[in-house]
């Protein structure tokens, strides 16, 4: 006669009881994967959520790209250079004589150009790419220049030798663009409160603030408008550069 198997005892696989001595239950065959197929998806779509909201948090608060559609700013900047321009300025930053920055069109400084019609999903794709900061701005509403003069400030054209005065004070501008005179127009003002005295440096191919002392504000673009200062030039790749704000122009300036 056989024996008997006993609770609590080896015995053969599929038997009642356990195959390990500490009583605990055997396991057989290879566990199952958790979640398989479906939680990598689940995984993929958080990781692309998180990164299509971070890129919307820095563009809407830090930083956002922008085309170059114009040769206002050479040589400083090309047609189709793309830069970063930074958002704390105006803000927790304050914006400087000298900095280049992008502001949105105060009314009338921008021709109004035709585009042409594009397929409604590819407008809409191309819409929702720049509005959450993963296609450039591309300045159809936007302008880019440098900053002159801020709120408060004389500025003039021009002394003796040429040169722009700010508060009476002659600058010299290394900026400008090669062969560019700092301004065939003669103006003398007063930058009003809240606005900022604009120029490009190709200044015989730049409509800026000279050009708009006949509108409200007498040509300077509201501070409101700023959308902040370039600080990089991205790409083209070989064109990688930091847009520094050439302080020792504005350093004797009161």
């Amino acid at each position: 006669m056989g024996r008997a198997h006993q609770p609590g005892l080896p015995g053969p696989t599929g038997a009642e009881g356990t195959d390990r001595e500490d009583g605990a239950p055997a396991r057989h065959g290879r566990s199952r994967p958790r979640g398989g197929a479906g939680a990598w998806l689940r995984e993929s779509l958080v990781i692309v959520v998180s990164a299509l909201v971070l890129s919307l948090i820095i563009k809407t608060f830090l930083v956002q790209a922008f085309f170059i559609p114009s040769s206002s700013m050479e040589d400083t900047l090309a047609v189709g250079d793309r830069v970063l321009v930074t958002k704390l300025a105006p803000g927790p930053l304050d914006v400087s004589r000298g900095d280049v920055v992008v502001f949105k069109d105060p009314g009338g400084w921008l021709p109004t150009q035709p585009t042409a019609p594009q397929p409604a999903w590819r407008e809409a794709l191309t819409e929702g790419l720049t509005f959450i900061g993963l296609l450039p701005q591309d300045s159809g509403e936007h302008l880019i220049k440098r900053v002159v003069a801020l709120p408060g400030d004389t500025v003039e054209c021009c002394d003796a030798d040429g040169r722009l005065l700010v508060n009476g004070v002659a600058i010299d501008e290394p900026y400008l663009a090669a062969g560019s005179e700092p301004s065939e127009m003669e103006f003398s003002l007063t930058v009003p409160a809240g606005g900022l005295w604009v120029m490009g440096d190709n200044r015989q191919n730049s409509q800026d603030s000279r050009y708009k002392q006949g509108d409200p504000g007498g040509g300077s673009v509201p501070l409101d408008n700023v959308v902040g200062v370039a600080f990089v030039t991205v790409w083209p790749a070989d064109r990688w550069t930091l847009l520094r704000n050439p302080g020792e122009t504005f350093a004797e300036v009161p």
